[in-house]
């Protein structure tokens, strides 16, 4: 697998022109040697590849970094990329000018001269955008978690009981399921607060005919899932149960329709008009959906500016919403692999409106 990486990061390389990059994103690093630890940095050249790490991973980077010569760096982690760098002859250095502040460029360009940095954005998360198999059978045991958790809340949730309480009993069960922690801060908003599309759990307490929107998902192995349902406790108002049907009507319609060759803005295009037909269009106010995978938001984007076009091995987020202020709100979302003829999805909690 790493190896595999590595190959195609190369011909992204060179295609750039470049001599060697440095990697210094955690997630980045991960994806490309499939080391855990919290510290490294990985040089790739077009001949050798190599992960620096400190003392306390020299046991575990070589276990993990299987593809990579692991070396422990000094005090000084530039001194021994630059030493690397001189062996080699190279003269110029890709850097992932997105992920570095300018502080660390400036403290970069004065510790390797007189080696020139170039500035690199995306290599390493444009070969992100493509699932392998193995990634895709991660994905799906994270979302498997997630629909296990949401059926778990709906046997614990209840009118007394807090947002924030709600939001723990999800955490817990995700963690004593296997991941290693939630894929964001959940999202558990109530009443009035179900309009708020990030509405993280509060202390509010939740009452009988309150909407509640459920947003989380387990960080399994390396990878996300990101799974939203509106549901109701006790009998809910008529406006929410309208718009409940509206979006649910806009996200099958969009997940019967979206396909790869199209461009983000089509595929946002097919849940937005739908709402905005029913005379809500104001009232969703977010992107229809995002990419998914290491992190929980990635390219390609599923919005009504996205020129991103969807190609299978892509996995993508589907979640239109209508938030109505002082009333509530509802987003119902699943995770989908882009397919050559189509899609697959990952998540398969009910959709149909559950009152408990």
């Amino acid at each position: 697998m790493e190896n595999n990486r590595v190959m195609k990061l190369r011909k992204a390389m060179k295609e750039q022109g470049l001599e060697a990059i440095l990697v210094t994103s955690p997630i980045n690093r991960r994806y490309i040697t499939g080391f855990t630890g919290s510290a490294g940095y990985v040089l790739v050249t077009l001949q050798k590849a190599y992960l620096l790490t400190d003392f306390r991973y020299m046991t575990q980077a070589p276990q993990q970094a299987k593809a990579f010569t692991v070396l422990e760096h000094t005090a000084k982690p530039m001194e021994t990329v630059k030493d690397l760098l001189m062996e080699e002859g190279i003269q110029s250095l890709g850097f992932e000018k997105d992920l570095i502040t300018f502080a660390t460029y400036e403290a970069y360009t004065d510790q390797l001269k007189p080696v020139e940095l170039v500035p690199v954005s995306g290599l390493v998360e444009k070969l992100r955008l493509y699932k392998d198999e193995n990634e895709i059978a991660i994905m799906q045991r994270a979302a498997d978690l997630a629909d296990a958790a949401f059926a778990h809340i709906l046997t614990v949730v209840k009118p007394g009981m807090t947002e924030r309480e709600a939001d723990l009993e999800l955490e817990f069960f995700m963690r004593k399921h296997g991941a290693t922690s939630s894929s964001f801060d959940t999202i558990v908003a109530s009443g009035i607060r179900s309009a708020m599309p990030h509405g993280v759990a509060s202390n509010k307490v939740i009452e009988k005919g309150d909407f509640i929107t459920f947003d989380f998902g387990a960080l399994l192995d390396g990878y996300c899932s990101d799974l939203t349902r509106t549901i109701a406790v006790g009998t809910p108002a008529a406006k929410l149960v309208e718009i409940y049907n509206i979006v649910l009507e806009a996200q099958l319609h969009t997940l019967e329709q979206i396909k790869p060759g199209m461009t983000g803005r089509e595929a946002d295009a097919l849940a937005r008009d739908i709402i905005t037909k029913y005379g809500y269009g104001d009232y969703f106010g977010h992107s229809t959906g995002h990419g998914l995978g290491m992190e929980v938001h990635e390219s390609p984007r599923l919005s009504k500016l996205s020129d991103d076009i969807l190609e299978p091995g892509m996995v993508v987020t589907v979640e239109p919403g209508i938030y109505l202020a002082d009333i509530g709100g509802v987003r119902i979302e699943d995770d989908v692999v882009l397919t050559e003829s189509g899609i697959s999805i990952l998540t398969h909690s009910k959709k149909e409106l559950i009152t408990l």
